[in-house]
Parts: structure tokens; C-alpha cells; sequence
């Protein structure tokens, strides 16, 4: 059973940074995209980021040139994980930022509909 595990959420001002990352594990596929995804109180879950299986990325507008998408892989643990890099944040990034995972996927949309794994979730505030 896919593992994704969450970290790096907190509290930030408007303007600062915060980096978050999924540890991802478990699983035995050979490729797969992974994203993150967030969703603010009373609001639908949004993508973010995604991607793809061969390191192609995608981004939301509302995040395009702020937030940066990476992952990385260690073949000694077959632990991957992926990063979210989050620059000048504004209040409206505030959210539980989630991370997801789909195996067999090249390029996968930014939408909750082309995953089907998914982490617990962090907590990201923006205070202005």
C-alpha cells in the first residue's frame, strides 16, 4: 500500500517561504507522477503542481513563478520524495496542502480526478 507522509506546513507572513515535503514509499512501480494539491477552508481541493513521470512539470497560475515542484529519489531506500518550494506567499495560499501520487501516468492534469493517492495532508497559514 502506497505510503505519503507530509511535512514542512506552518505558519509563515505574507511574503515569506515555506518548503514542504512528501516522503513517499511502499510501492513498486517503475513510473508514476506525483502533485500537490491544497484546499482552504470551505473550498473545493485545487492542484497546485504536478509532476509528471518523466519530470515534466505543470503549475496552477495562481502559484506560476512562486512555487516550485521537485522530487527525488533514493535507490538505496526506494523512498521517493517530493518537494513543494513556496515563495512569496500570500494569504490566499493558506490551506492543508496534500500530496498524491498515480502510477502509469506520463503527464497527468492538475486535477484531483487523476490521482488516486493521497497523504494526510499539512497545515500552510498565511498571515497578512
Amino acid at each position: 500500500q502506497v505510503q505519503l507522509v507530509e511535512s514542512g506546513g506552518g505558519s509563515v507572513q505574507t511574503g515569506g517561504s515555506l518548503r514542504l515535503s512528501c516522503a513517499a514509499s511502499r510501492f513498486t512501480y517503475n513510473w508514476y507522477s506525483m502533485g500537490w494539491f491544497r484546499q482552504a477552508p470551505g473550498k473545493e481541493r485545487e492542484g497546485v503542481a504536478v509532476i509528471g513521470a518523466f519530470g515534466s512539470t505543470s503549475y496552477a497560475d495562481s502559484v506560476q513563478g512562486r512555487f516550485t515542484i521537485s522530487r527525488d529519489t533514493v535507490e538505496t531506500t526506494s523512498v521517493t520524495t517530493l518537494y513543494l518550494q513556496m515563495n512569496s506567499l500570500k494569504p490566499e495560499d493558506t490551506g492543508i496542502y496534500y500530496c498524491a501520487l498515480q502510477p502509469g501516468t506520463r503527464n497527468p492534469p492538475l486535477a484531483t480526478a487523476a490521482f488516486n493517492y493521497w497523504g494526510q495532508g499539512t497545515q500552510v497559514t498565511v498571515s497578512s
